[in-house]
């Protein structure tokens, strides 16, 4: 059953990005600026879909390598795209809790660990990136530090000089995003890599609300480990994802201890001649059936649609379509973390967080009741906190930010 056209690939790295909505399936009335609570599969994640079922209808023709062929391209596809060299130190995971967790459990390895020493956070981070640390900073005798957030705008360089001010070496890990996940901060990754490395903490990188959108360089970030999740800004399905491991992870200790993450583990007929080695580096935290045979060609066709993409021309296309409407936005009483120019970091632009003012006349605004009124006319956002937060993609083009501004000014005037 073939259900769409297979799109061809451009590959044109320095030619921008027009409008792809139609390589969507969201409905012409349907107004989805919320690729940061889950994106909308595209047709060939659709296709990839479709085509898995089918061939598990009979799984007759399922051989034992095809239990693991499907993760080893999707390992590559996602090392191309953070600009990895080695795919082996991609795992499948099946969210960030779960990446999360895997640091976690190693955290004891960690040279020159010691009791009082702090876990470092940017205040109100997202909770997968914060329970994980509760037992383990119990049975270790760590701290969790928040780095608070400034009361002044614009706030993002200050946010940025206030955490790396509170890396030193009583610091023992650090858990970043590239953009904070409500606000669309940018966080300078390069920056408190180096400082992690000075004091000898673990470095951790939350990229579920970037990668894919923003690009991502491996060598140049340097972090210890970097954990996504699919459903996102990866365009990919839910309930799996991808963690990115550095050395320091190379014997570390598995959440799991599935079979199919020991040396030869392809050989069915020898299963019983159990096998103490693990598959090198980063294959030893694979989630338990790992081949995930309905899922994995959905994410690997969207990893495909996502590296001919290019992040670069994602942000670029998302400042463009966001370019007119934010500065209205400011003239309706909101506030919006500039953009910034170098050396003073700004927002990206594929999340950005439009702070309500708290009144209009006498009247209260409340972010939850706006974004429930703007999905009752089919127009999607988030509501967290103080603020709306727009995070469009390439399905989205002018119409959608039209009707956005539309109701918005319909709340504010």
């Amino acid at each position: 059953m073939q259900l769409y056209h297979q799109f061809t690939f451009m590959n044109h790295p320095d030619s921008s990005l027009e409008c792809q909505r139609d390589a969507f399936s969201l409905p012409a009335d349907v107004h989805y600026l919320n690729c940061a609570a889950r994106a909308p599969l595209n047709k060939l994640a659709e296709q990839a879909a479709y085509d898995a079922l089918l061939r598990h209808v009979n799984p007759i023709d399922v051989r034992p390598d095809d239990f693991f062929t499907g993760s080893v391209t999707v390992r590559s596809l996602f090392a191309e795209l953070i600009h990895q060299p080695d795919p082996e130190r991609v795992a499948i995971i099946p969210s960030v809790s779960y990446g999360m967790s895997i640091v976690a459990r190693n955290l004891y390895r960690k040279p020159g660990l010691r009791p009082h020493q702090k876990i470092l956070m940017m205040a109100e981070e997202f909770p997968s990136d914060v329970y994980c640390w509760d037992r383990v900073a119990g049975e270790l005798q760590l701290s969790i530090t928040f780095v608070q957030k400034p009361a002044e705008f614009p706030q993002t360089s200050l946010w940025n000089t206030r955490f790396l001010e509170a890396i030193d070496t009583d610091t023992a890990v650090i858990v970043v995003s590239p953009v904070h996940w409500m606000y669309g901060n940018w966080v300078d990754l390069e920056a408190i890599g180096q400082r992690a490395r000075e004091v000898g903490a673990l470095f951790i990188v939350d990229g579920i609300q970037a990668v894919g959108a923003m690009p991502f360089y491996w060598e140049k970030i340097k972090p210890d480990a970097l954990i996504c999740a699919s459903y996102k800004w990866l365009l990919g399905p839910y309930s799996i994802g991808l963690a990115c491991f550095g050395e320091f992870f190379d014997e570390g200790v598995p959440i799991e201890e599935s079979w199919m993450n020991r040396l030869k583990s392809n050989e069915f007929h020898r299963l019983t001649e159990y096998e103490s080695s693990y598959q090198p580096k980063a294959y030893r935290y694979n989630m338990g059936q790992h081949a995930q045979f309905l899922q994995m060609p959905m994410l690997e066709a969207s990893l495909r649609q996502l590296i001919d993409w290019q992040p670069e021309r994602i942000q670029e296309y998302c400042r463009r379509l966001m370019a007119e409407a934010l500065p209205k936005l400011q003239a309706l009483g909101c506030f919006v973390e500039p953009e910034g120019t170098a050396p003073q970091p700004g927002r990206g632009h594929h999340l950005v967080g439009i702070w309500l003012p708290e009144r209009v006349g006498s009247r209260i605004i409340e972010p939850i009741t706006i974004q429930r009124k703007l999905l009752a006319n089919k127009v999607a956002v988030s509501a967290r906190g103080r603020v709306i937060r727009l995070a469009p993609h390439l399905y989205n083009n002018q119409d959608d930010i039209d009707v956005f501004m539309s109701e918005i000014e319909d709340v504010l005037t």
